[in-house]
């Protein structure tokens, strides 16, 4: 295995990747959806990231790690003059979301598969408009720490492809996850934290639809955070 590959495997940001078996049809979209909308990272990213898509886009927006694809799903429907961009490494997410797909075509989706570091490494510098990060993994046992996908390098790597003015949006109802993100953005020179006061992190963002992860939080007695930071 190249060393590059070592190393991303050892620090990888998610867990399994593929939990209980596909149904056929899922499996057969898989198959047949997936490839159409799959960004090529053995190909050399274009100088203009708009011509990606397959329908004309006067934005981007990235969302890492989308799960069943629910909000990145109700966002590319309510937006298509917005192009979007969704990874998900987990093959079950994925397969939700290319089954909706093959029933509502989008051309202004794009999709990957695999690491988000990757694709943050081969995007353009200031492609990106708008970068969400939804109930990721928060890893909650220290020695997993390292694990988070809110770093100081991927900070960096948020801020090469955001444009100047562009947002970083986090959501995440446990609570050392939050003051995590806080401290690590705080830190980072070219993110600022919005918000003037606590009702700011606890109102959804705008257009929210909620995602089935929130739900179960709030059933359980968790309160959610929604922390938006600018890119300088």
């Amino acid at each position: 295995m190249p060393t590059e590959h070592r190393q991303r495997a050892a620090e990888a940001f998610y867990g399994r990747r593929k939990g209980k078996s596909l149904s056929a049809s899922q499996a057969e979209c898989m198959r047949t959806q997936l490839p159409g909308y799959r960004l090529d990272l053995e190909a050399a990213a274009p100088a203009d990231l708009r011509s990606v898509f397959k329908t004309g886009v006067t934005s981007i927006r990235l969302e890492i790690g989308f799960g069943g694809g629910e909000h990145f799903l109700f966002r590319s429907s309510q937006q298509p003059q917005t192009g979007f961009i969704g990874v998900e490494p987990f093959v079950n997410g994925m397969a939700k979301c290319v089954s909706v797909l093959a029933a509502e075509p989008r051309p202004n989706v794009r999709l990957h598969d695999d690491d988000a570091t990757r694709l943050l490494d081969w995007l353009p510098s200031a492609s990106i408009d708008h970068i969400d990060l939804l109930y990721p993994d928060p890893w909650p046992k220290k020695k997993h720490w390292k694990r988070r996908f809110v770093s100081t390098p991927n900070l960096d790597r948020m801020a090469r492809v955001l444009r100047s003015g562009g947002h970083f949006c986090f959501a995440s109802d446990i609570d050392s996850y939050v003051n995590w993100t806080l401290l690590r953005c705080r830190a980072h020179p070219n993110f600022g934290w919005q918000a003037n006061s606590a009702s700011d992190w606890r109102t959804p963002f705008d257009g929210w639809p909620g995602t089935r992860y929130e739900a179960k939080a709030i059933r359980e007695g968790r309160t959610p955070a929604y922390l938006t930071f600018l890119r300088h």
